[in-house]
């Protein structure tokens, strides 16, 4: 039987390179304020429940990619699609009566962290005040974010359990490190979070792909970084995401 697949904001960085991959073994289709060339796409926008409805049809796995990202947006826009948008995309997944939900998270929802030591020294390069055997955050750590993005997120996880809870549906929260399209680091905080577009890539098909799925999980994915402030055991746990790239690999040529 085809398995058919929904990506929210495939138009984005994310959902572009994940779209050939997917390709390879999916049935793929769009929901997408803008037309997506050679994809089956319902265009709306995911704040407005019955737009967004006919993209739901016959749809085996919701990956939920669609968002206002980072800081320089403003709350009622972050309200309207993190929140309002994301409550819609779960609720017409149960209705639909999907199997699998891939909800696209952030560590934003722990960079408080970095407000003190020894994530503060990490993400600012003063690696000489880090101990090697610092302690990774890891999906049982508290959530804390450092602005309304994260916040936003936060509110998503949750929710997330909420529906996981009361549908048949198989959750991933998928708490993606900072992907950019150079496809490498660039500042100081990056080589601590920094995620290649491949790994991204093969988090979200390892979620989309496993066998056995759990009911709910949490998990943060960024490449193998020798600095990096944030646990991957869990994701390997989980459904057996193991990095490929690592920001040292480009040390000497950033």
């Amino acid at each position: 039987m085809t398995h058919r697949v929904l990506v929210t904001g495939l138009s984005g960085l994310i959902g572009s390179i994940l779209r050939p991959e997917l390709e390879r073994g999916y049935e793929v289709s769009a929901l997408n304020r803008s037309v997506v060339a050679g994809i089956p796409t319902t265009q709306a926008d995911i704040a407005y429940e019955d737009a967004i409805r006919p993209a739901f049809n016959g749809i085996d796995t919701v990956v939920h990619l669609a968002a206002k990202a980072g800081g320089r947006h403003p709350w009622s826009d972050l309200q309207t699609t993190n929140i309002v948008g994301t409550y819609n995309v779960l609720k017409l997944a149960r209705e639909s009566n999907c199997r699998r939900f891939i909800f696209a998270s952030s560590g934003a929802t722990v960079t408080g962290y970095e407000t003190i030591e020894p994530y503060q020294s990490i993400v600012q390069g003063n690696y000489s005040n880090v101990s090697e055997d610092f302690v990774r955050i890891d999906h049982k750590h508290p959530v804390w974010s450092s602005g309304l993005y994260g916040s936003t997120k936060i509110w998503g996880e949750a929710i997330c359990r909420n529906f996981a809870d009361s549908s048949e549906m198989s959750v991933f929260c998928v708490r993606i490190g900072y992907v950019n399209r150079e496809n490498k680091p660039q500042k100081d905080r990056d080589w601590a979070t920094w995620c290649s577009q491949r790994d991204v890539v093969n988090a979200i098909l390892a979620c989309v792909t496993t066998k056995d799925p759990v009911k709910f999980s949490t998990f943060f994915v960024t490449s193998n970084n020798k600095w990096g402030y944030r646990d991957l055991t869990h994701a390997y746990d989980t459904v057996g995401f193991a990095p490929i790239d690592a920001a040292e690999n480009y040390r000497e040529s950033n």
